[in-house]
């Protein structure tokens, strides 16, 4: 049995904390906020509960390996597509019905593209499942990818997302709608691996789902599974450093003593100068790659693989008085122009990054009666966003009044698409990437970390016994994803 020390609760930490504690080590989890779930969060007002963080569940057989019982509800659609021109377009998980969706709004043409291209996202799916999402990857791995030909040429290295839009679709509005799938793991369409077409695929083959009680639920369940299986969870326990094996120095003395790896924590600011120090054989770190390389463990030759940061995310959380029966679950507005969004959320050579004048607008309001009193309904309103900073690709959201002036604008691009809520807002609350970057240490509030396509930072560290786990390190954000992440270590750390 190995004493194994687990940074983060966040959904990754709490997946490699189950596996490790199933496979017979002895777990420990340290987590700096109140409560587990990272960026799984929420926030309860007035009989009011938002989640905070993720709002769709896909691939849930992953989470059922994890010994889980969900309360899972099937979304139908999955999404709401609202387009410029006024036509509305809902997904769904089964492909026929798609098709047939398709082509009543855009034309059984537009249709057999969709199939066309669904296929590749097939080949694509597949590829990236048995040699890619589950198993380590690095120049070595991928070399040895190179000899599936057929895997090889559906995953399609070199090609964009953007790519495959302009060959296989010929309505501009379904390009629209592939492209923002590049989103979902922080990265410009124009820019992101055609390898991301298996997140549409997995998206509408699996479906996609709701938990009863918010997606917040989902970390609940999980540190509640972590205490059955004896894994201790320490909340409120910020992790400083992470600390190899070595000879030290005992501290006012000259004398050298010999010291295990651990980590050096502060609980409740309570702890003597320096931080107390917890021992352990192996360590799992479920932070932000950048965090851990910049901070926990300077390691600066590391530092440059992590430069390519995620998006971030501009949140408005919505107490809406009334009901709103043309929303779906899931809905998004469109822009006019697309591309002006990620020109201004990335920044250009001759403009930096700012917030966007005329963002995609994603709203999600569920038909759950646990999460808001009767005859209201809880919004979350996300529009994608630069990161908080001062540098050229960042903008600085603690600036004086910047926040609430943007939700002011969204909310009137909102009644400029047909959806005015503005005289229906019982109370609003705004999180900006400072908040997000505050509250769980993500640099700049960037949503996924890193967004390296297929070589993201490994899952295993610079040292023997130090591995990675998370949204920043393959194989990339989301919730499925980052629990893959865990599956990665958990396989490479082996059982007791």
């Amino acid at each position: 049995m190995s004493r194994i020390v687990v940074i983060g609760a966040g959904v990754g930490g709490l997946a490699a904390a189950i596996g490790l504690a199933e496979a017979g080590h002895d777990v420990e989890i340290h987590e700096r906020a109140a409560h587990p779930g990272g960026k799984l969060g929420f926030y309860e007002r007035d009989g009011f509960r938002f989640d905070t963080g993720p709002s769709l569940l896909t691939l849930p057989q992953v989470f059922s390996d994890l010994g889980l019982t969900l309360p899972l509800q099937p979304l139908d659609p999955v999404v709401r597509h609202f387009f410029p021109d006024g036509t509305v377009l809902d997904s769904s998980s089964s492909h026929e019905t798609f098709l047939d969706r398709i082509a009543a709004v855009f034309g059984p043409e537009a249709a057999a593209d969709w199939h066309r291209f669904w296929r590749r996202a097939e080949r694509i799916w597949h590829a990236s499942w048995r040699s890619v999402l589950r198993r380590p990857v690095t120049p070595a791995t991928l070399a040895a990818l190179s000899w599936r030909v057929p895997d090889l040429a559906a995953i399609a290295p070199g090609r964009t997302l953007r790519h495959l839009a302009w060959r296989y679709l010929r309505d501009p509005r379904l390009r629209m709608l592939l492209d923002r799938y590049a989103t979902y793991t922080g990265a410009d369409p124009r820019r992101a691996p055609a390898a991301l077409a298996a997140i549409p695929y997995a998206e509408l083959a699996f479906g996609g789902w709701y938990l009863l009680g918010g997606l917040t639920t989902l970390a609940g369940a999980m540190a509640a599974r972590c205490d059955a299986l004896g894994a201790r969870l320490v909340l409120n326990s910020e992790v400083t450093a992470v600390e190899p094996a070595g000879i030290r120095t005992v501290h006012n003395s000259e004398v050298a003593t010999a010291q295990p790896a651990g980590i050096r924590t502060v609980h409740n600011s309570e702890a003597p100068a320096g931080g107390a120090f917890v021992p352990a054989d192996v360590i799992v770190s479920d932070v932000d790659a950048l965090t851990l390389y910049r901070d926990l463990l300077p390691t600066p030759g590391r530092l440059p693989a992590l430069t390519d940061r995620s998006l971030a995310g501009f949140v408005l959380l919505l107490a809406v008085r009334g009901e709103t029966p043309e929303l779906a679950h899931h809905n998004v507005f469109f822009p006019t122009y697309y591309d002006a969004e990620f020109d201004a959320i990335f920044g250009s050579p001759d403009r930096r990054a700012r917030p966007a004048d005329d963002p995609t607008i994603f709203v999600t309001r569920a038909n759950d009666p646990t999460v808001h009193p009767p005859g209201a309904e809880a919004w979350f309103v996300l529009v994608n966003a630069p990161r908080h900073g001062t540098s050229w690709q960042a903008t600085d959201w603690r600036r004086p009044g910047l926040a609430d002036s943007y939700a002011d604008h969204v909310l009137d691009l909102l009644a400029h698409r047909g959806l005015d809520v503005r005289d229906r807002v019982l109370f609003r609350e705004t999180r900006t990437p400072a908040d997000l970057a505050a509250a769980t240490g993500t640099p700049g509030g960037a949503i996924y970390g890193t967004t390296g396509g297929l070589l993201r930072p490994a899952n295993r560290g610079p040292q023997d016994n130090l591995f990675l786990v998370g949204g920043s390190v393959h194989p990339g954000g989301g919730l499925p994803m980052v629990t893959l992440s865990a599956r990665i270590a958990v396989t490479q750390i082996g059982p007791a």
